[in-house]
Formats: structure tokens, sequence, C-alpha cells
């Protein structure tokens, strides 16, 4: 045997030996808990015909995000304000590492001087069971990435929502 094949061989076998005696370690996590924005939280309403999660401010009109839904639809929709029309008509929401994109429709705002991105989604989706047990979600509009998470204490407004609509 070669001195080059015999080193290299030498080289392979020690690798394999250290690397049985080394400890194991274990996957960094993919996404932390982001931090909640300072009179921004997550309100519920309870109504019987639809309920609404919504997040804001309390007692005002700044809500860039509301959810509602039939109770036992199955269905949630999305409604997102923005100041400007987007490049696309999707809707893209995370929560601890699952997203997923929507189809939405643009629609003129009653509330504020712009629009209102609408999309509708199965509540059942992987990306509302991580927000269910999280409290927090991620919207994406065009490349502007809004985290909304909820204040210490309310976390749980999420949960009861999504039961809800299931």
């Amino acid at each position: 045997m070669r001195l080059a094949n015999r080193l290299t061989a030498a080289a392979f076998a020690s690798a394999a030996a250290l690397s049985a005696c080394a400890p194991t370690v274990a996957p960094m996590a993919t996404s932390a808990a982001p931090l909640p924005v300072a009179g921004y939280d997550w309100f519920l309403n309870d109504d019987p015909d639809e309920p609404r999660l919504s997040y804001g401010m309390a007692q005002s009109d700044d809500v860039p995000l509301s959810l509602m839904c039939a109770p036992g639809s199955g269905k949630i929709g999305l409604s997102l304000a923005t100041d400007r029309a987007p490049q696309r008509r999707s809707l893209t929401v995370e929560s601890g590492g699952d997203s997923e994109t929507f189809p939405a429709q643009v629609e003129p705002s009653d509330m504020h001087d712009g629009l209102y991105l609408v999309a509708t989604a199965p509540a059942s989706h992987p990306v509302f069971q991580r927000f269910d047990r999280l409290g927090w979600l991620a919207v994406w509009n065009d490349d502007q990435r809004a985290v909304m998470a909820a204040q210490p204490g309310s976390e749980s407004r999420a949960a009861r929502f999504l039961e809800q609509c299931r």
C-alpha cells in the first residue's frame, strides 16, 4: 500500500474513533419566541356568531391583523391592514418554524387610509397549530415581516379562538 493511502486510512480510523467518543449535541432551536411589542397584544372577541382575534393596540383603530371565523367551520379569515398595494396577492403567516402562503384579495379599508389583504385558511393548518401553542404569529406582506407576539398572560387567547373555529 502506498504511503499516502496508509496515511489517509489511518486518519480516517482516528477520526472515526474520536467521533465515537464525542458527546451528542442536541440540535439548536430554529425559532425563539419573539418579544412582545409594548402596547400591542392579541384581543379576543368571543362573539358567538363570529369570534374574532385581533392584534393591535387596546381601544384603538390600530389593528394590523384580524382573524375571524364562523364557529366550527374549520376556516379562518385573515385581514391584514396595509398602507400600499401589495406586489403579490398572497398572505404569508408563520409561527414557530411553520409557515404558509395563502392566496389573498385586496379590499379597500373603511377604517383607515389604506387597504386590507384578505385571505382564508384552514384552522387545522400546522402554522395555526403552532400559533395555538406559542401565542405568536409573523405575517409577511411582500418583503415586510411583522411579528405579533402576545403579552405575558395573554398567550392562551390564540388557543381559545382556534378552539372555537375548529
